[in-house]
């Protein structure tokens, strides 16, 4: 079984697929300026919870972009119960391969997905940018260390992906633009998110005991498990951060 189906499994019982809240993407949206009839593009949407939210409160119009069928076609669901299929379009191919016209959408905003790109957090910004117009506004959710000096030099080995939050604003400006506002999560928000994924991966197992995976996923869990209690939930971070344009 491949990772994005594992994650097709865990994330059954939740639409927002990040340790954030409904308030704080709200806010994130407020931030940037969002209002009726303004043009969001989110890279990596996932069941769309963000774009609906936004669509809701601000009015906005836009476009989700997702690799998973399975996501794609929830989010189209979701979308449709709240009666938004109108408003946001959810396109299923790859978010770094999409191709948009340049400079036409008012916020870009990538949510837990920066890893689509080559170089993660600078590789998101920098593709993230040609979407907006030049007052436009993105808006990037990151996984950070909280203090790197903390962690086990081979834990820091293994989780090169992630940097300390310094190293998130240095990359930020060195792409060309300024974090203007960040919205971080608080351990609340990181124990939900985590349980509820243990959560779907545990009724996949008790549905499925004689499925070919099941020792697979079982590994998968418990391998959430083990990382979360030794080092994810003491040494990492996680924000929403609403850039702008340098000048």
């Amino acid at each position: 079984m491949k990772f994005l189906e594992l994650k097709d499994i865990s994330e059954r019982h939740i639409d927002l697929v990040n340790p954030t809240s409904p308030e704080k993407i709200l806010t994130a949206g407020r931030v940037a300026g969002m209002a009726p009839g303004q043009r969001v593009i989110d890279f990596g949407c996932g069941y769309a919870a963000p774009l609906a939210l936004w669509a809701q409160a601000y009015g906005i119009a836009g476009v989700g972009i997702d690799i998973r069928p399975a996501a794609c076609e929830r989010a189209r669901q979701n979308l449709a119960n709240k009666d938004l299929s109108r408003q946001i379009e959810i396109v299923c191919a790859s978010g770094a391969a999409y191709v948009f016209e340049p400079n036409t959408f008012d916020v870009a905003t990538c949510i837990g997905a920066s890893f689509i790109w080559p170089n993660g957090f600078s590789g998101a910004v920098r593709a993230m940018k040609s979407a907006i117009k030049p007052n436009g506004r993105l808006i990037v959710g990151e996984v950070f260390w909280n203090d790197p000096r903390l962690v086990p030099p081979d834990i820091l080995a293994r989780e090169a992906a992630i940097y300390p939050e310094t190293e998130i604003y240095a990359k930020a400006r060195e792409a060309g633009c300024e974090i203007i506002y960040a919205l971080h999560s608080n351990q609340d928000d990181w124990d939900h998110y985590v349980v509820e994924n243990w959560r779907g991966l545990s009724d996949w197992l008790d549905e499925n005991p004689h499925h070919p995976d099941y020792a697979q996923v079982l590994a998968h869990m418990r391998e959430n498990q083990d990382n979360y209690a030794a080092y994810e939930r003491q040494h990492l971070g996680w924000a929403l951060y609403i850039l702008k344009q340098s000048r």
